[in-house]
């Protein structure tokens, strides 16, 4: 039968969007993957995916099949993982996803490092901001910041993550500056649309708890973007220090509230529960641990 070596060709069709973006990844050819998927239909007697001139859906029985192929394709790769393992040297594709700002300040710097101690291993870096699904996106390995949700997968603990409310000199000349976080009702407050601590910004004073939901005229996705906005003047945010140490060490940015302590997050590098980890992933965490594993990481020792 043609189903279970079609298995991979149908999942990579699907998460890709396109024939064409399939049979680049699998480095095949576009009529090959048709020819593939049609095989596949003909044997299951039902139609997967819709397909028109421009997109592809997944019909009903494409939704419900796909799960399983998903699940199949990664139990394969778990399976040719954990034997590889047995060959004594990191090999095969190494799929990590990390945030946009910290991936690029500080992940993809070392990639070509951890490339050239491991020749075999190919990595496909995705940075995204928004939270994705290790498991059911076929993710080897995610760098994740702030408070994890509860679930099956592993972290492990890398760094603590600081942050800091702050302005920009010109904006406190033009605005003033707050000394208790209830002052910052009165100012153009910053914020970061993914931010998992909700609505409100929380600020400690000893035992103390302070909350102040911020008000302001500019979100985003995105924390780089907010610290041009915070370079530009537009106003006041909560940051965290490995996007604005340098601005803080040149005085580019100030520091502001400094009475008052905010919540002290981590940075882990998160992945799925497997029976046998593969040695690539085993690799790369040990490799991303000895570079950004500290107490007081590099960033935080700008300014201090």
């Amino acid at each position: 039968m043609h189903s279970f070596s079609s298995l991979p060709i149908f999942v990579s069709v699907v998460e890709c969007g396109s024939f064409s973006a399939a049979a680049k990844q699998l480095k095949i050819t576009k009529s090959a993957v048709s020819k593939r998927i049609n095989q596949l239909e003909d044997e299951l007697g039902t139609r997967l995916i819709n397909r028109t001139t421009r997109t592809l859906s997944l019909t009903e029985a494409g939704k419900r099949y796909f799960d399983y192929a998903c699940q199949a394709v990664h139990l394969a790769q778990q399976g040719i993982d954990s034997v590889t393992e047995l060959q004594g040297s990191p090999q095969g594709l190494l799929r990590i996803t990390a945030p946009m700002s910290f991936g690029v300040a500080y992940v993809a710097p070392l990639i070509s490092e951890f490339i050239e101690h491991h020749p075999n291993v190919e990595v496909e870096l995705v940075l995204e901001d928004k939270v994705v699904d290790l498991v059911q996106d076929g993710y080897d390995l995610a760098i994740r910041i702030g408070e994890l949700e509860s679930s099956n997968l592993i972290a492990k603990r890398l760094s603590p993550c600081k942050s800091v409310v702050c302005a920009s000199p010109d904006y406190l000349a033009t605005h003033g500056e707050p000394q208790k976080p209830s002052d910052l009702v009165n100012h153009n407050c910053l914020r970061y649309t993914y931010f998992r601590g909700g609505q409100e910004w929380r600020f400690f004073e000893g035992n103390q708890q302070v909350r102040v939901v911020p008000k302001g005229n500019f979100s985003v996705n995105n924390s780089e973007a907010i610290r041009r906005a915070l370079l530009d003047g537009l106003g006041i945010a909560q940051m965290p220090t490995f996007i604005v140490a340098r601005d803080i060490a040149s005085g580019r940015l100030k520091p502001l509230l400094p009475l008052y302590s905010l919540p002290l997050h981590a940075i882990y590098a998160v992945f799925p529960e497997r029976k046998h980890m593969p040695l690539k992933v085993r690799s790369f965490i040990d490799f991303i641990e000895h570079k950004l594993g500290s107490e007081t990481p590099s960033w935080d020792r700008l300014y201090q």
